[in-house]
């Protein structure tokens, strides 16, 4: 389309895919060539958004990032509009992703991004997700009846968060079904009740016997099998498709924009570092892309707990696996879904960061491997990136691991640092912002719909703690009398991951989960549930025919 600009056109990764339009990027999820999709090019702010985005609300900032992706040629104008004012009605925040300071005295402040239906981060990216997919549909399903409509068949693997989320983005939606395979009995129970308490005709639960990693394995075989591909059309909902990490860059401007109205922030001389506890990468990555775009932000900080690939990248040029097993792998609490990941995986207690490989780094490698070895036209350069990550991943298949040279790396870390948090660490830190009694944390909220302060002080759920105790650390590494603002990302709210918490303030004076626990929450394991259980001898073959069946139950019932 001739009115698409480069950053609104997408290719792979992997090289096997140019030019394509965003709906099939949204609606593939993943490439033909097993690459991911990112824009062609990265667009440049306009002059003057510093001074004409500053005062916008959420959505019209979202308006204004995300239509440099989306060319109205696709979505107009208006119609952009509204699927992301829809997308964010139902967030309890009047801000969508508050900003909180937790110590004015060293510019620390926390970005709650868990104000939205199901309580954590992703629901930023899965509500407007859902949304796409039902507005590309019913544009494409204008005037079809019967078998001649579109229908998506979205597949997606969670370990928890990503599976509530999902659901809560898609339900109800026409023409859409939705399949979220959680490992059973691996997820903790709030999780569990707030994805099979989903009574909406188009959602189905299945409960694998197995991990998370034989869930997700599951999910990559169905995309690749060519017999289910032949009857259903499949989607993504894993942070594989880019349109969940380009949601997610939104909120970084805003908390950009919150900053420069606080009382502390002197001028734009003032330097910002975010802080992100990641484990896929995806939501770290979204801020290099607003860095990218001219955001003014100094570093990224990759906050890893013990699962820490990420971390050893940065600090040694060697991208490796490591897996653990037996003794050295255990830790954290089963009931907070420690158990939903392969063995390999050290089990801590921020276990959605519990991963062995980042899906979404490979991403990253692209852009790395384009600014340090392209060379020639423009087109060159992408063919040499695309080459470059090829042999980066075939021989992390084969050996466990690769190595960059130093280039690679010095240009990871012009922006980038990463930090390693201690499931150690991250206990003392839950209980040192309880128990300090921070003042801009005990003047919200206390049910947990507008924060989660207490008559103590703040309460961190586990990977916001993990945020926390990096942010620290890089503080301590800026100049005493350096104007630098830290922004950690608050992932989850506490609640989701109650044992952990209890774990680390149980014994401290007045605690009381309750005082926090969300009006959602309360009665939420004895509703109705439905889920079916689909055990180890199912097999690919089984999964396909437990998808065909409930599809078929789904629209002769409609």
């Amino acid at each position: 389309m001739a009115s698409q600009t480069a950053s609104q056109t997408y290719l792979s990764t992997r090289g096997g895919s140019y030019g394509l339009p965003f709906e099939d990027v949204v609606l593939k999820g993943l490439a033909s060539d097993g690459g991911l999709f990112i824009p062609e090019e990265i667009p440049t702010l306009p002059s003057d958004w510093a001074s004409s985005w500053k005062d916008l609300s959420f959505a019209d900032l979202a308006y204004n990032v995300l239509s440099l992706y989306i060319s109205p040629s696709e979505i107009p104008p208006q119609d952009l509009k509204i699927i992301i004012r829809r997308s964010y009605s139902s967030f309890r925040a009047p801000d969508i992703t508050p900003l909180v300071t937790l110590n004015e005295k060293t510019n620390l402040h926390l970005l709650e991004l868990f104000h939205g239906p199901t309580f954590a981060f992703k629901d930023v990216a899965l509500q407007f997700l859902g949304n796409l997919f039902e507005y590309f549909l019913v544009r494409r399903n204008k005037g079809k009846t019967g078998h001649g409509r579109h229908h998506l068949t979205v597949i997606g693997a969670t370990s928890g968060d990503t599976g509530s989320a999902a659901i809560y983005g898609l339900r109800g939606k026409k023409d859409v079904s939705v399949f979220i395979l959680h490992p059973k009995g691996r997820v903790s129970p709030i999780q569990e009740a707030q994805m099979t308490t989903v009574m909406d005709a188009n959602v189905h639960n299945l409960a694998v016997e197995g991990t998370f990693d034989d869930c997700q394995d599951t999910v990559k075989a169905l995309f690749a099998d060519e017999d289910i591909n032949k009857t259903h059309k499949l989607a993504a909902v894993n942070s594989i498709n880019w349109a969940r990490i380009l949601a997610q860059t939104t909120y970084y401007f805003h908390a950009y924009f919150s900053l420069t109205r606080s009382p502390n922030w002197k001028n734009a001389a003032s330097k910002v570092h975010f802080v992100v506890p990641t484990g896929n990468f995806g939501d770290v990555l979204a801020g290099y892309f607003a860095k990218k775009m001219g955001l003014p932000i100094e570093k990224l900080v990759v906050a890893t707990n013990e699962n820490d690939i990420l971390d050893r990248f940065w600090k040694s040029g060697y991208y490796e696996k490591k897996a653990v097993h037996g003794k050295e792998a255990e830790g954290g609490l089963p009931e907070d879904g420690v158990k939903a990941h392969a063995e390999g995986v050290r089990e801590t207690l921020s276990p959605a960061m519990d991963i062995l490989v980042s899906s979404n780094f490979e991403r990253l490698l692209w852009f790395l491997a384009y600014q340090v070895y392209g060379k020639g036209s423009t087109e060159e350069h992408r063919k040499i990136a695309g080459e470059q990550v090829r042999v980066w991943l075939n021989e992390m298949k084969a050996k466990d691991g690769f190595g960059v040279d130093d280039a690679i790396l010095q240009a990871a870390k012009a922006d980038f640092e990463s930090e390693r948090v201690s499931d150690k660490e991250t206990v003392a830190t839950i209980k040192h912002f309880y128990s300090s009694g921070t003042p801009a944390a005990t003047n919200r909220a206390s049910n947990g719909t507008n924060g989660t302060s207490h008559q103590g002080g703040y309460i961190l759920d586990p990977h916001s703690a993990v945020g926390i105790a990096a942010s620290l650390r890089s503080i301590g590494r800026s100049p005493p009398s350096s104007d630098t603002h830290h922004v950690s990302l608050a992932t989850a709210h506490p609640a989701k991951f109650a044992n952990a918490v209890d774990l680390a303030l149980k014994h401290e004076k007045g605690f009381s989960f309750d005082a926090i626990l969300p009006e959602q929450f309360v009665g939420l394991d004895e509703m109705e549930k439905r889920v079916r259980l689909v055990g180890k001898e199912a097999g690919i073959g089984g999964m396909r025919d437990i998808i065909r069946e409930e599809v078929a139950r789904e629209l002769e019932g409609r």
